[in-house]
C-alpha cells in the first residue's frame, strides 16, 4: 500500500465506527480474497509496456464495493476519493493514482467477457456454506432496476433489446432489472440474476 495521505491519517484516529465501516470490516474477514484472485488472474492483464495495471485484488475489492453500494461507475470514482473507509478497503490512498470511472468499467466488462460474475458469487457462497455463514432460510429477494437513457443502443447501432421500459411509481425508466435474493437474517447475497426491466419480480 503506499503512503498513507493526510486524511487517512485524520480518519484514523476517529472513534466512532459507522455501519458502513462494521460491514465492510466482516466482509474482509469472510470473502475468500485467494479464491477470487485466482478465479480471475488468468483473464487479468499482466504489466507490460504499457502503463502498469492497479493490482488485481484491489480492482476486485472495488468491484464488490460497487455491487454492494449500488453505485454507477462515476459514482464509485468519487466514492474512493470522498468515503476514506472505501478507499482503505480497496487499498488505496489519495496520495497514489485513484482508478478512473473507465477502468472500473473495464474491469467489469472484463468479468462479464470471461463470465465470472457468477464464479465470484458462487466461490463467495461456497466459502460461507463452509464456515457456516450461508443461510438459505427466508430468503428475501430484491429487484434493482439498473437504469440506462432511452437512447442507449447495441453494436449495431439498435436499441438494445435486453433493455425495456418499465414504472416504477410515478417515473419511468428504461434499462435492465437485478433480481437479488438475500438471506433474511444474515443480509447476504446468494443469487443475482438479471432480465429485462420490465420483467416481474422473481
Amino acid at each position: 500500500m503506499s503512503q498513507m495521505s493526510f486524511s487517512d491519517f485524520e480518519y484514523a484516529g476517529k472513534r466512532k465506527q459507522t455501519r458502513r465501516e462494521r460491514f465492510l470490516a466482516e466482509m474482509e474477514q469472510v470473502v475468500p480474497w485467494s479464491g477470487l484472485v485466482a478465479l480471475i488472474e488468468p483473464h487479468y492483464p499482466k504489466a507490460g509496456g504499457g502503463r502498469k495495471p492497479y493490482p488485481l485484488e484491489t480492482m476486485l475489492r472495488i468491484h464488490l464495493l460497487q455491487n454492494w453500494f449500488s453505485l454507477s461507475d462515476p459514482a464509485m470514482e468519487e466514492a474512493l476519493y470522498e468515503i476514506t473507509s472505501m478507499r482503505q478497503f480497496a487499498r488505496l490512498t489519495l496520495s497514489a493514482p485513484i482508478p478512473e470511472d473507465t477502468t472500473i468499467m473495464n474491469f467489469r466488462h472484463l468479468l462479464e467477457k470471461h463470465q465470472l460474475a457468477a464464479g465470484i458469487l458462487e466461490t463467495i457462497n461456497n466459502y460461507l456454506q463452509d464456515k457456516g455463514l450461508s443461510l438459505r432460510q427466508g430468503t428475501i429477494v430484491d429487484a434493482t432496476i439498473i437504469h440506462a437513457p432511452s437512447s442507449t443502443k447495441n453494436k449495431e447501432g439498435k436499441r438494445d433489446p435486453e433493455m425495456h421500459q418499465t414504472k416504477k411509481g410515478n417515473q419511468y425508466y428504461f434499462g435492465m432489472k437485478a433480481h437479488i435474493g438475500a438471506d433474511a437474517e444474515s443480509g447476504l447475497v446468494h443469487h443475482v440474476h438479471g432480465t429485462a426491466a420490465n420483467v416481474a419480480d422473481v
